[in-house]
């Protein structure tokens, strides 16, 4: 017996009347947000660069897709086998330079196909959008830049990054619009055309904007850390301070931390 079989052994037993009474009452709404937790948890195990926390985590996400897997078994849907063969069969069809007699140029020439085949695919599945199939429940930074991709995909982009550039700084123009004259709806409207804008600016200098977003949280968080410590140590609260004093704290948090990076 395989690891992999043994865990289907095991979720099946725990799912079993004689199991465990919280795996048994389970169903594929109340594992959601296990399942999105999981996901996250992977996200961080490979920013962090740990060979080993990534295995576990890559184990406890698994451990969802064969729970929810278990649990449409039960219900007479489908099962873990026919979740791998409808994957493997997707991954054949999509790579028709491997696995056919296709001749691609480059990695560039394999998307343009996988895009193609996906049309094909979405057609004979009744979609009718380019943009269908994208997860609303997506972090909006990703879920932006996909429909962005997407779009993009069938022609419809700007030629270079000058134009999501000025678009950027059009919408800056728009928000201070809206923000001046007092109207909240106008200015939430506006700051998400201005994220949107940044998105589009982000693909086009090839960098990804939800890590780009969390690295910039990660130094914000450590250098707040280092003011807490600094003004601990003067016996001060920093809810205390002026905004002077803070943002002198703030200078010298960036310039200790840069100096340890």
């Amino acid at each position: 017996m395989t690891q992999f079989q043994r865990l289907i052994q095991i979720m099946a037993q725990l799912r079993a009347p004689d199991g465990c009474p919280w795996d048994h009452q389970q169903t594929h709404r109340s594992l959601r947000q296990h399942l999105l937790e999981e996901t996250h948890e992977v996200i961080e195990a490979l920013d962090s660069g740990e060979p080993e926390a990534l295995k576990a985590e890559l184990g406890d996400l698994l451990l969802q897709i064969v729970f929810h897997a278990q649990i449409a078994a039960e219900n007479d849907e489908f099962d873990i086998e026919e979740v791998a063969r409808s994957i493997n069969e997707k991954l054949v069809h999509r790579h028709p330079h491997v696995f056919g007699d296709v001749q691609v140029d480059g990695a560039s020439e394999v998307v343009v196909n996988w895009e193609k085949l996906k049309l094909e695919e979405r057609e004979a599945a009744a979609r009718t959008s380019a943009l269908d199939g994208i997860p609303a429940s997506l972090p909006a930074l990703q879920y932006a830049t996909k429909v962005q991709k997407k779009a993009a995909r069938v022609g419809f982009d700007w030629d270079d990054a000058g134009g999501p550039l000025a678009k950027v700084h059009e919408e800056i123009g728009e928000l201070e619009e809206a923000s001046e004259a007092g109207d909240a709806e106008a200015a939430e409207r506006e700051l998400g055309d201005l994220l949107f804008a940044i998105c589009n600016l982000a693909r086009f200098l090839h960098i990804d904007s939800e890590s780009a977003l969390r690295e910039t949280v990660g130094r914000f968080r450590t250098r707040f850390a280092h003011m807490e410590q600094t003004a601990g140590r003067a016996g001060r609260s920093m809810a205390e301070m002026s905004l002077d004093e803070l943002e002198d704290l703030w200078q010298a948090a960036k310039v200790a931390v840069e100096a340890e990076e």
